[in-house]
């Protein structure tokens, strides 16, 4: 069985990552905090404390846990909560680590980007997006400081592909949301159309992204996916259940000239990772907001 490392697994969405996984790799989760040194991981899980801004603890640990890959998962994740500098600097220098390090033990990487690369959200004014639905092709243009970071990322995920010849999937989810907890479905976000118009109402499904993280692993190893590849990650429809087309124009007055969008589908593109990985996204808001499934545990 091969040895992934998950980077942040013990974060809200990094959970469902290593709980996932741990069905068919062995899992070394590794993340600020440990669990305890008493805690058993559940499926083989392994845990270790690690600071992903220090380079040398970052490559000590991937040189001697020497995984057949990396999901890089670990971030400050939304702008907002901290300074903008604090954000770019963690994202970025944390990437290039973990990164710069799987390229040097071979091991393939599937990293978290964002949505947020694109620059819709964020932005000084939200802008209509240059084409819909948004494909991986549309330009990064972002203005905030998390935004910013994912783009580096994705630039250093080129840089560590070039050097190392180690293929790089990157995953760009739009907002996660879990069963039972779905925010994008409170009345102070379906009232308002402003609440979500900075990714255009989209938002993915947690265990969308578990799937889609598992496909790309899978890409990477089976030469599917060579240097780096970008993948959009988003739920099949639009959090208002609504005509994308009637959205847009009820708020922005307009959609793009480059427009092929049909009923209350999402903004973004998943044919590529349909294409190449076979994925596509199987949980809707409206079966997933009330479904009853618990967090999962990663330890007994």
């Amino acid at each position: 069985m091969q040895t992934v490392l998950v980077t942040g697994g013990l974060g809200k969405s990094g959970r469902w990552l290593v709980d996932g996984l741990a069905d068919d790799y062995e899992v070394v989760c590794a993340d600020f905090d440990h669990p305890g040194f008493d805690a058993q991981g559940r499926k083989g899980i392994e845990f270790r404390a690690l600071d992903l801004t220090k380079r040398g603890s970052v490559f000590d640990l991937v040189t001697d846990v020497a995984p057949d890959a990396v999901v890089h998962w670990g971030a400050i994740p939304v702008a907002g909560r901290h300074p903008g500098g604090d954000v770019f600097e963690n994202n970025t220098l944390a990437s290039y680590n973990v990164l710069a390090a799987a390229g040097r033990v071979d091991a393939r990487v599937v990293q978290a980007s964002s949505d947020g690369a694109y620059g819709f959200f964020g932005a000084s004014e939200t802008p209509v997006p240059d084409e819909l639905p948004i494909s991986e092709a549309h330009a990064l243009r972002p203005e905030d400081d998390y935004g910013l970071s994912k783009v580096a990322a994705e630039e250093i995920a080129k840089s560590v592909a070039r050097r190392d010849g180690v293929p790089v999937a990157s995953i760009r989810p739009s907002w996660i949301q879990y069963p039972g907890a779905y925010l994008c479905r409170d009345e102070g976000y379906t009232s308002n159309l402003d609440a979500g118009a900075g990714n255009y109402w989209s938002y993915v499904d947690i265990r969308d992204v578990v799937n889609l993280v598992q496909a790309a692993l899978e890409g990477t190893r089976d030469g599917t996916i060579e240097g780096h590849e970008a993948f959009n990650c988003v739920g099949p429809d639009n959090a208002l259940g609504r005509s994308l087309v009637e959205l847009m124009q009820e708020f922005y007055g307009e959609v793009p000239d480059d427009c092929d969008v049909d009923g209350d589908q999402s903004a973004y593109s998943t044919a590529k990772a349909a294409e190449l990985l076979g994925w596509t996204p199987d949980h809707s808001w409206r079966e997933a907001a009330d479904e009853k499934l618990d967090e999962p545990e990663l330890t007994v």
